[in-house]
Protein backbone atom coordinates (compact mmCIF):
# COMPACT_ATOMS: atom_id res chain seq x y z
CA UNK A 1 0.00 0.00 0.00
CA UNK A 2 1.53 3.30 -1.09
CA UNK A 3 0.97 6.56 0.86
CA UNK A 4 -1.62 8.34 -1.29
CA UNK A 5 -3.57 5.20 -2.10
CA UNK A 6 -3.85 4.50 1.62
CA UNK A 7 -4.92 8.08 2.41
CA UNK A 8 -7.55 8.12 -0.31
CA UNK A 9 -9.02 4.79 0.81
CA UNK A 10 -9.10 5.95 4.44
CA UNK A 11 -10.77 9.23 3.45
CA UNK A 12 -13.44 7.39 1.47
CA UNK A 13 -14.13 4.90 4.25
CA UNK A 14 -14.35 7.64 6.87
CA UNK A 15 -16.74 9.63 4.69
CA UNK A 16 -18.83 6.50 4.17
CA UNK A 17 -19.08 6.03 7.95
CA UNK A 18 -20.03 9.68 8.40
CA UNK A 19 -22.63 9.43 5.64
CA UNK A 20 -24.33 6.26 6.85
CA UNK A 21 -23.70 6.78 10.54
CA UNK A 22 -25.87 9.91 10.46
CA UNK A 23 -23.03 11.98 11.88
CA UNK A 24 -24.08 14.88 9.65
CA UNK A 25 -27.64 15.94 8.85
CA UNK A 26 -28.98 14.82 5.44
CA UNK A 27 -29.02 18.36 4.07
CA UNK A 28 -25.24 18.64 4.60
CA UNK A 29 -24.61 15.35 2.78
CA UNK A 30 -26.94 16.42 -0.04
CA UNK A 31 -24.92 19.61 -0.42
CA UNK A 32 -21.85 17.48 -1.21
CA UNK A 33 -23.54 15.57 -4.05
CA UNK A 34 -22.67 16.63 -7.59
CA UNK A 35 -25.66 17.89 -9.54
CA UNK A 36 -24.04 19.43 -12.64
CA UNK A 37 -26.67 22.10 -13.13
CA UNK A 38 -26.06 23.32 -9.56
CA UNK A 39 -22.27 23.66 -9.86
CA UNK A 40 -22.40 27.48 -10.25
CA UNK A 41 -23.92 27.73 -6.75
CA UNK A 42 -22.20 24.62 -5.33
CA UNK A 43 -18.67 24.82 -6.84
CA UNK A 44 -17.20 22.39 -4.31
CA UNK A 45 -19.28 19.42 -5.47
CA UNK A 46 -17.01 18.35 -8.41
CA UNK A 47 -14.52 17.37 -5.69
CA UNK A 48 -16.73 16.29 -2.79
CA UNK A 49 -18.81 13.91 -4.90
CA UNK A 50 -15.77 11.65 -5.25
CA UNK A 51 -15.93 10.77 -1.54
CA UNK A 52 -19.61 9.82 -1.40
CA UNK A 53 -20.95 6.36 -2.21
CA UNK A 54 -24.38 4.89 -2.65
CA UNK A 55 -23.88 1.81 -0.53
CA UNK A 56 -21.45 -0.79 0.78
CA UNK A 57 -21.10 -2.60 -2.56
CA UNK A 58 -20.41 0.72 -4.34
CA UNK A 59 -17.54 1.77 -2.08
CA UNK A 60 -16.18 -1.79 -1.82
CA UNK A 61 -15.76 -2.17 -5.59
CA UNK A 62 -14.20 1.27 -6.04
CA UNK A 63 -11.74 0.84 -3.19
CA UNK A 64 -10.92 -2.72 -4.27
CA UNK A 65 -9.97 -1.55 -7.77
CA UNK A 66 -7.94 1.32 -6.30
CA UNK A 67 -6.20 -1.11 -3.92
CA UNK A 68 -5.21 -3.45 -6.75
CA UNK A 69 -4.11 -0.92 -9.37
CA UNK A 70 -3.25 2.23 -7.43
CA UNK A 71 -0.05 1.28 -5.56
CA UNK A 72 1.84 0.22 -8.66
CA UNK A 73 0.75 3.34 -10.55
CA UNK A 74 1.73 5.62 -7.65
CA UNK A 75 5.11 3.88 -7.36
CA UNK A 76 5.68 4.35 -11.08
CA UNK A 77 4.69 8.00 -11.54
CA UNK A 78 5.30 9.36 -8.04
CA UNK A 79 2.94 10.61 -5.35
CA UNK A 80 2.46 14.10 -6.77
CA UNK A 81 1.56 12.87 -10.24
CA UNK A 82 -0.67 10.17 -8.77
CA UNK A 83 -2.64 12.66 -6.70
CA UNK A 84 -3.03 14.95 -9.72
CA UNK A 85 -4.09 12.00 -11.88
CA UNK A 86 -6.70 10.88 -9.36
CA UNK A 87 -8.35 14.25 -8.86
CA UNK A 88 -8.15 15.31 -12.50
CA UNK A 89 -9.83 12.05 -13.48
CA UNK A 90 -12.56 12.76 -10.95
CA UNK A 91 -12.95 16.29 -12.30
CA UNK A 92 -13.09 14.88 -15.82
CA UNK A 93 -15.94 12.68 -14.67
CA UNK A 94 -17.70 15.71 -13.21
CA UNK A 95 -17.25 17.63 -16.47
CA UNK A 96 -18.73 14.89 -18.65
CA UNK A 97 -21.62 14.51 -16.22
CA UNK A 98 -22.99 17.72 -17.75
CA UNK A 99 -24.32 15.48 -20.51
CA UNK A 100 -27.11 14.83 -18.00
CA UNK A 101 -27.07 18.11 -16.05
CA UNK A 102 -29.93 17.36 -13.64
CA UNK A 103 -28.83 13.84 -12.63
CA UNK A 104 -27.06 13.59 -9.21
CA UNK A 105 -23.65 11.90 -9.28
CA UNK A 106 -21.62 10.38 -6.44
CA UNK A 107 -18.70 7.98 -6.20
CA UNK A 108 -14.97 7.64 -6.81
CA UNK A 109 -15.49 5.60 -9.99
CA UNK A 110 -14.31 8.28 -12.45
CA UNK A 111 -11.07 8.81 -10.49
CA UNK A 112 -10.53 5.05 -10.15
CA UNK A 113 -11.16 4.54 -13.88
CA UNK A 114 -8.37 7.04 -14.54
CA UNK A 115 -5.98 4.99 -12.40
CA UNK A 116 -7.01 1.84 -14.28
CA UNK A 117 -6.25 3.47 -17.63
CA UNK A 118 -2.73 4.47 -16.55
CA UNK A 119 -2.11 0.96 -15.22
CA UNK A 120 -3.15 -0.47 -18.59
CA UNK A 121 -0.82 1.98 -20.33
CA UNK A 122 2.27 0.91 -18.39
CA UNK A 123 1.47 -2.77 -17.91
CA UNK A 124 -0.78 -3.61 -20.87
CA UNK A 125 -0.08 -7.35 -20.84
CA UNK A 126 -0.62 -7.91 -17.12
CA UNK A 127 -3.40 -10.43 -16.56
CA UNK A 128 -6.33 -9.34 -14.44
CA UNK A 129 -8.72 -11.98 -13.14
CA UNK A 130 -12.31 -10.74 -13.14
CA UNK A 131 -14.06 -12.10 -10.07
CA UNK A 132 -10.87 -14.11 -9.54
CA UNK A 133 -11.77 -16.44 -12.43
CA UNK A 134 -11.80 -14.85 -15.89
CA UNK A 135 -8.32 -13.76 -17.09
CA UNK A 136 -7.98 -10.68 -19.28
CA UNK A 137 -5.02 -8.47 -20.15
CA UNK A 138 -5.10 -5.01 -18.58
CA UNK A 139 -5.21 -3.25 -21.96
CA UNK A 140 -8.28 -5.20 -23.08
CA UNK A 141 -9.94 -4.62 -19.74
CA UNK A 142 -9.51 -0.85 -20.07
CA UNK A 143 -10.67 -0.83 -23.70
CA UNK A 144 -13.62 -3.08 -22.91
CA UNK A 145 -14.68 -0.92 -19.98
CA UNK A 146 -14.48 2.25 -22.09
CA UNK A 147 -16.59 0.73 -24.88
CA UNK A 148 -19.11 -0.67 -22.42
CA UNK A 149 -19.50 2.58 -20.48
CA UNK A 150 -19.91 4.63 -23.66
CA UNK A 151 -22.44 2.17 -25.07
CA UNK A 152 -24.43 1.98 -21.85
CA UNK A 153 -24.48 5.77 -21.57
CA UNK A 154 -25.67 6.32 -25.13
CA UNK A 155 -28.27 3.53 -24.96
CA UNK A 156 -29.54 4.47 -21.52
CA UNK A 157 -28.70 1.08 -20.00
CA UNK A 158 -28.43 1.11 -16.19
CA UNK A 159 -29.65 4.72 -15.86
CA UNK A 160 -28.68 4.80 -12.18
CA UNK A 161 -24.97 4.46 -13.08
CA UNK A 162 -22.91 7.52 -14.09
CA UNK A 163 -21.55 6.05 -17.33
CA UNK A 164 -20.57 9.41 -18.80
CA UNK A 165 -18.64 10.26 -15.63
CA UNK A 166 -16.63 7.06 -16.10
CA UNK A 167 -15.81 8.06 -19.67
CA UNK A 168 -14.79 11.48 -18.40
CA UNK A 169 -12.39 9.84 -15.95
CA UNK A 170 -10.81 7.84 -18.77
CA UNK A 171 -10.52 10.95 -20.98
CA UNK A 172 -8.96 13.15 -18.29
CA UNK A 173 -6.45 10.42 -17.36
CA UNK A 174 -5.49 9.96 -21.01
CA UNK A 175 -4.88 13.70 -21.46
CA UNK A 176 -2.87 13.96 -18.24
CA UNK A 177 -0.84 10.88 -19.13
CA UNK A 178 0.07 12.36 -22.52
CA UNK A 179 1.03 15.66 -20.93
CA UNK A 180 3.10 13.89 -18.28
CA UNK A 181 4.95 11.77 -20.83
CA UNK A 182 5.57 14.75 -23.08
CA UNK A 183 6.98 16.83 -20.23
CA UNK A 184 9.04 14.05 -18.59
CA UNK A 185 12.75 14.73 -17.85
CA UNK A 186 13.83 12.02 -20.28
CA UNK A 187 11.74 13.48 -23.10
CA UNK A 188 13.07 17.01 -22.48
CA UNK A 189 16.63 15.65 -22.43
CA UNK A 190 16.07 13.85 -25.72
CA UNK A 191 14.71 16.98 -27.35
CA UNK A 192 17.64 19.08 -26.16
CA UNK A 193 20.22 16.44 -27.05
CA UNK A 194 18.92 16.06 -30.59
CA UNK A 195 19.84 19.64 -31.44
CA UNK A 196 22.83 20.11 -29.19
CA UNK A 197 25.85 17.84 -29.40
CA UNK A 198 27.41 19.30 -26.26
CA UNK A 199 24.33 18.42 -24.21
CA UNK A 200 24.36 14.92 -25.66
CA UNK A 201 28.01 14.44 -24.65
CA UNK A 202 27.42 15.86 -21.18
CA UNK A 203 24.50 13.53 -20.59
CA UNK A 204 26.15 10.44 -21.97
CA UNK A 205 24.98 6.92 -21.31
CA UNK A 206 27.93 6.41 -18.97
CA UNK A 207 26.82 9.29 -16.78
CA UNK A 208 23.27 7.92 -16.71
CA UNK A 209 24.58 4.52 -15.65
CA UNK A 210 26.57 6.12 -12.82
CA UNK A 211 23.50 7.97 -11.61
CA UNK A 212 21.30 4.90 -11.71
CA UNK A 213 23.87 2.66 -10.00
CA UNK A 214 23.97 5.11 -7.07
CA UNK A 215 20.27 4.70 -6.28
CA UNK A 216 19.90 3.88 -2.58
CA UNK A 217 17.61 0.89 -2.72
CA UNK A 218 17.38 0.50 1.06
CA UNK A 219 15.52 3.81 1.31
CA UNK A 220 12.86 2.88 -1.23
CA UNK A 221 9.42 1.39 -0.77
CA UNK A 222 9.32 -2.32 -1.58
CA UNK A 223 7.32 -1.72 -4.78
CA UNK A 224 9.81 0.95 -5.87
CA UNK A 225 12.73 -1.42 -5.17
CA UNK A 226 11.12 -4.05 -7.37
CA UNK A 227 10.67 -1.53 -10.18
CA UNK A 228 14.29 -0.27 -9.89
CA UNK A 229 15.61 -3.84 -9.90
CA UNK A 230 13.54 -4.67 -12.97
CA UNK A 231 14.81 -1.64 -14.88
CA UNK A 232 18.46 -2.14 -13.89
CA UNK A 233 18.25 -5.80 -14.93
CA UNK A 234 16.88 -4.65 -18.28
CA UNK A 235 19.81 -2.23 -18.65
CA UNK A 236 22.31 -4.96 -17.78
CA UNK A 237 20.68 -7.38 -20.20
CA UNK A 238 19.85 -5.12 -23.16
CA UNK A 239 21.74 -1.88 -22.58
CA UNK A 240 20.55 1.65 -21.65
CA UNK A 241 19.17 2.22 -25.15
CA UNK A 242 16.52 -0.43 -24.49
CA UNK A 243 14.79 1.78 -21.92
CA UNK A 244 11.74 3.76 -22.93
CA UNK A 245 11.67 7.51 -22.12
CA UNK A 246 9.31 6.81 -19.22
CA UNK A 247 11.59 4.10 -17.81
CA UNK A 248 14.57 6.46 -18.00
CA UNK A 249 12.50 9.13 -16.26
CA UNK A 250 11.62 6.66 -13.48
CA UNK A 251 15.28 5.81 -12.84
CA UNK A 252 16.24 9.49 -12.95
CA UNK A 253 13.54 10.28 -10.40
CA UNK A 254 14.73 7.56 -8.04
CA UNK A 255 18.37 8.63 -8.44
CA UNK A 256 17.51 12.19 -7.33
CA UNK A 257 16.05 11.03 -4.00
Amino acid sequence: MTPWVLRIIVANVLMYLVMYGHVLPPQVINALVLVPVNVPVEPWTPVTYMFLHGGLWHIFLNMLVLYFFGPRVEARIGGGHFLALYFLSGLGGAALSFVQPAVPVIGASAAVFGVLLVYARYWPHDRVYIWGVLPIEARWLAIGMAVMELSFGLLGIEPGVAHFAHIGGFAAAFIYLKWMEHSSPARRFKQRATGNGEVMRRHSEQEALRRWSSIRREGLHEINRMEVDRLLEKVAREGPQSLTPDERAALDRFSMR
